[in-house]
């Protein structure tokens, strides 16, 4: 109900948007089995600018830290997306490609974070942390043992998409619940996504693992940013 409202709120022109976004991501999924590597390469290639024009659809010119924080972390995310797409032919790829999604998460958790308001689960409600830690600890002792020489990027990287996913937990009561739900259904999508690749890469690939790599990831990138946009009071009907 909340997102369907949400999703009036913003109007013909990002309806439209999102269309388009979600097209482009769904191109990008069906030719991800295709032995030609350009169509899907340029596919993937347009997802997060697409996102890009939604997010400056509602915020150009930029006028707060914060936006420029959250579209640093956009252009981090499409360039991590171009890079990595190379990463089966040279491993150098993978290692700037994970550094660029790093840079993506570390961006995210600081607006996140310093989203005005009390940190609820920092003083109050520590327990939300629990599931988190759970999470993380059975994750990397999973992943152990094929880690290999990646052991120490992949454990800083898994702790990285944890604090991103806690400081999205920590907006809870900083900002209306369209924004907040929206966001953290988007942080708990990236770790599903991130968590996906590196049991692809270093454990047990799995069947379909392209599909919901990317299906996750796809939405969790919209639900961050239009999550984002619900938090303010620049979303207008057109």
């Amino acid at each position: 109900m909340y997102f369907f409202s949400f999703v009036l709120l913003c109007g013909v022109k990002n309806s439209i948007i999102s269309i388009i976004y979600f097209l482009v991501g769904l191109i990008s999924i069906i030719l991800l089995n295709q032995s030609a590597f350009w169509p899907g390469f340029f596919s993937k290639a347009l997802i997060i600018p697409v996102l890009i024009i939604l997010f400056l659809a509602n915020y150009y010119p930029l006028s707060y830290k914060l936006q420029w924080l959250m579209l640093a972390g956009l252009l981090f995310s499409w360039a991590g997306d171009v890079i990595l797409e190379f990463s089966d032919n040279n491993s150098i790829f993978f290692i700037i490609g994970l550094v660029c999604f790093l840079l993506t998460h570390l961006l995210y958790f600081t607006v996140f974070f310093i989203t005005p308001g009390k940190n609820s689960i920092l003083s109050n409600r520590i327990y939300f942390l629990i599931p988190v830690i759970i999470y993380g600890m059975i994750l990397v002792s999973y992943l152990y043992a094929g880690l290999a020489e990646m052991k120490l990027p992949v454990i800083l990287y898994a702790i990285i998409i944890l604090i991103m996913l806690t400081a999205a937990i920590n907006r809870i009561d900083k900002v209306n619940k369209i924004s907040y739900y929206l966001v953290l259904s988007g942080a708990i999508l990236f770790v599903i996504s991130d968590s996906s690749i590196a049991i692809t890469k270093f454990s047990h690939p799995f069947k379909s693992s392209g599909i919901v790599i990317m299906s996750t990831y796809v939405v969790a990138q919209y639900l961050i940013i239009m999550g984002y946009v619900a938090q303010t009071v620049n979303v207008k009907p057109d």
